[in-house]
């Protein structure tokens, strides 16, 4: 089927959906443990904790491990980050009815906020201690960031494009993004999209602790993520992979697709503030949802459920609620707003693409997701935040959702989406 329809006004669908996440192996199981209000962070029992004496002993780590999953041999030539993609691309690929699809109009965009860091460190560990004859020949295809991107293309055989967007913590919602745009522009009619992390390292465990981003909860993990919460100490570092099949409308309707939700819109924006922390008054957030609306020609009364980025740091949290409500005005106070990190902790390049989907299925079931871990919200927080138990999303007919995800360097990116 090939079609090369061309033009912003091309309506893009969702028609496929994967995950793998600490709450579960795939997109339905992680769904189900996000209603019910399950953390996925636990100790972490590997020897290397205690042999580095991290600050930080626990994590969010991935439900199913993905040697469970993957034949041994992909297992030893993928660098964990593209384990996850390839897991969850197969997912959506399958859910999507395992189109037929022209490759010259298929595409991939995959990204990654660290990469292979697994890769990296364990072969400088070998050149340091076996010699260069050691490091093994595919390392630099195993740790490149667009690693995940080029195994997903090279197995569907996406011929339109293979890209990463690297934007730290925003980028599993920029490659919607960007896919969204490959659509649009007529560039292909089909886009494996999402985002991929396997970063539950010692260097970045240690790293992000010493800048006193990751809560030091190691007594009580399940309860270490509490977005909005007066005693909120950082995030939880999680990992895992979030990956959809995006369509030109025309496209899947010709095929007879099943259509999860419609991608309406996406803005992006930069703080241009500092390379870590978020600008305090939530201009560069504003802008971004302003800009998604705006392509959507949309209300902010129009949005009926937000699934915030939300990542449990003390001046991170407040300035997304600040940006919400410089955005939306009053009309924040009727949306439904829940912060699934709370569950999923904090998966970094896949956050964004994970917590689109949790978007998009709360607009398919009409469920909002709960906030768990909220005992005591910071009065600094106005929104209408989703406590303990899911909540039904009022109205009826089509229902609006955003999703926010933000990133060190500055980087801001508000996903707009439709039920179907």
């Amino acid at each position: 089927m090939t079609m090369t329809t061309t033009g912003t006004s091309r309506r893009v669908v969702v028609t496929g959906m994967g995950a793998t996440t600490p709450i579960g192996g795939d997109v339905r199981s992680s769904w189900e443990a996000a209603l019910a209000g399950r953390s996925g962070a636990r100790p972490i029992t590997d020897d290397w904790i205690h042999e580095h004496e991290l600050p930080v002993t626990f994590a969010a780590q991935a439900a199913v491990r993905a040697d469970a999953v993957l034949e041994r041999r992909e297992v030893k030539r993928l660098d964990p980050s593209q384990q996850f993609a390839v897991i969850a691309a197969r997912e959506a690929w399958a859910d999507a009815g395992t189109p037929e699809v022209d490759p010259l109009r298929l595409a991939s965009v995959v990204a990654t906020g660290i990469g292979g860091i697994w890769t990296l460190m364990t072969a400088y560990d070998t050149l340091r201690e076996k010699g260069a004859r050691r490091v093994l020949p595919l390392t630099v295809p195993m740790l490149m960031a667009n690693g995940p991107t080029a195994s997903i293309s090279l197995e569907f055989g996406a011929r339109a494009g293979a890209h990463t967007p690297v934007s730290a913590c925003a980028s599993g919602a920029e490659a919607l993004a960007y896919g969204f745009d490959l659509i649009r522009s007529g560039r292909a009619d089909m886009v494996i999209a999402g985002g991929t992390e396997a970063a539950i390292h010692p260097l970045p465990i240690a790293s992000f602790a010493s800048m006193h981003a990751l809560s030091r909860r190691n007594e009580d993990p399940a309860r270490a993520s509490r977005p909005f919460d007066t005693a909120r100490d950082g995030f939880v570092l999680g990992e895992g992979a979030g990956i959809v099949v995006l369509e030109a409308e025309e496209h899947a309707r010709a095929r007879g697709a099943r259509v999860h939700a419609e991608l309406l819109a996406a803005g992006l924006s930069a703080d241009a503030h500092h390379v870590a922390a978020p600008e305090p008054e939530g201009a560069g957030v504003a802008r971004a949802i302003g800009d998604a609306l705006r392509q959507a020609g949309l209300q902010p009364s129009d949005l009926t459920h937000v699934n915030a980025h939300a990542t449990s740091t003390p001046v991170g949290d407040v300035a997304e609620d600040k940006g919400l409500r410089l955005a939306l005005g009053d009309a924040v106070d009727g949306i439904a707003v829940s912060a699934t990190k709370s569950m999923t902790g904090h998966l970094l390049g896949a956050a964004g693409a994970v917590e689109s989907i949790f978007t998009m299925l709360a607009l398919r079931d009409r469920m909002a997701p709960p906030t768990i871990n909220v005992d005591d919200i910071d009065p600094e927080v106005s929104l209408d935040v989703v406590r303990k138990d899911p909540r039904p999303l009022p109205g009826q007919g089509r229902l609006i959702g955003l999703n926010n995800a933000f990133g060190f360097g500055g980087h801001n990116v508000s996903v707009v989406f439709a039920s179907a």
